[in-house]
């Protein structure tokens, strides 16, 4: 059913955990799975130093995320504005079509992080 990317991912999430001193904050959920993704955005001269998640949700949703972040990591800001939601998925590997609406909440708390960065500056 996953790829054995989303399993790693899953089993061991890079980048998991809240960042006190983060840059910027976003946060997306699904109301019909339930789940909810927060990003925190650590960045300097307009690049993404450091990045981290907290996920409610399953698999397929904590996955994406922890992918996400080393996605994302020592991209600029309008380079992470890029990553799209199908770039995520062809990165794990793929994921079954009821999970996919689980993979794109950690693309739009991620965009929603940048917009909480450039509202702030």
């Amino acid at each position: 059913m996953y790829s054995k990317k989303v399993l790693e991912h899953f089993q061991n999430p890079h980048n998991q955990g809240k960042m006190d001193d983060a840059s910027a904050v976003g946060e997306d959920g699904s109301q019909a799975c339930g789940d909810v993704v927060k990003f925190y955005l650590k960045v300097k001269n307009n690049i993404i130093t450091d990045v981290m998640f907290e996920t409610l949700g399953c698999a397929a949703a904590i996955a994406s995320s922890s992918a996400l972040t080393d996605m994302v990591k020592g991209k600029t800001i309008d380079e992470a504005l890029k990553i799209t939601k199908n770039q995520l998925i062809d990165e794990l590997g793929g994921l079954p079509a009821p999970k996919l609406h689980c993979s794109v909440l950690g693309v739009d708390a991620l965009h929603k992080a940048i917009e909480n960065y450039k509202d702030q500056r």
